[in-house]
C-alpha cells in the first residue's frame, strides 16, 4: 500500500515539473478540476470524471484527484457535457476529498 502510495506521489510530482517546465496549463497536463465560482449561486466545473450523487441539497462529483462535494439548497445541474457542467442554487459549501 504505501510503495503505491509513493509511486502516485512521484508520478504526480513528476508531472507537475513538466507541466511547470512546459507552456501548457496544469490542468491540462494532470487533469487537475477547474472550479469556478460566480458570487454564492454558480458554480463550473472542467475536468469531472462523473456524477456519483445528485439531490437538491447535495451534489457529489469524481474526478481524478478525488471527489468534490456540494452542498447548499436548489441546487440543481443546469447543464452539463464530457468537459464542464454548471451547478447553480444555494451554495452553501465547496469540499475537496481524496
Amino acid at each position: 500500500m504505501k510503495t503505491k502510495k509513493k509511486s502516485r506521489k512521484k508520478e504526480q510530482s513528476l508531472k507537475s515539473k513538466i507541466a511547470g517546465a512546459s507552456e501548457l496549463p496544469k490542468d491540462v497536463v494532470l487533469g487537475q478540476p477547474v472550479v469556478t465560482v460566480l458570487g454564492q449561486t454558480e458554480l463550473t466545473i472542467e475536468n469531472y470524471r462523473g456524477i456519483t450523487e445528485y439531490t437538491d441539497v447535495l451534489i457529489r462529483l469524481q474526478t481524478k484527484a478525488g471527489q468534490i462535494r456540494v452542498t447548499g439548497r436548489n441546487l440543481c445541474v443546469e447543464y452539463y457535457t464530457n468537459d464542464d457542467m454548471k451547478i447553480t442554487g444555494l451554495i452553501e459549501q465547496i469540499e475537496y476529498q481524496h
